[in-house]
């Protein structure tokens, strides 16, 4: 994963990060109600996606996706995260 000096759109980045949580059936929002991600992880997981130089990939990557996945895809920010979370 590469990164750039600047952040990316935070609307575009915002729904990246739901939209690959969603491909691994996770929702962000219950996991914030639950306890198992805080305000602040969440902010930070948009802030690292917007830090990250790969949403042209990650978009051809939640194009080919047709079911669930087990993982996150490898050149994402949030990967770790989003594993732990699932």
């Amino acid at each position: 994963m590469t990164t750039r000096d600047t952040l990316g759109p935070i609307n575009r980045h915002f729904w990246l990060t739901r939209s690959v949580a969603r491909c691994m059936g996770v929702s962000l929002t219950e996991a914030m109600a639950t306890g198992r991600l805080t305000e602040g992880e969440y902010a930070h997981m948009v802030t690292s996606c917007r830090r990250a130089d790969c949403a042209e990939t990650c978009q051809e990557w939640l194009a080919q996706q047709m079911a669930l996945v087990e993982e996150a895809p490898m050149h994402c920010a949030n990967a770790s995260l989003l594993n732990r979370l699932r």
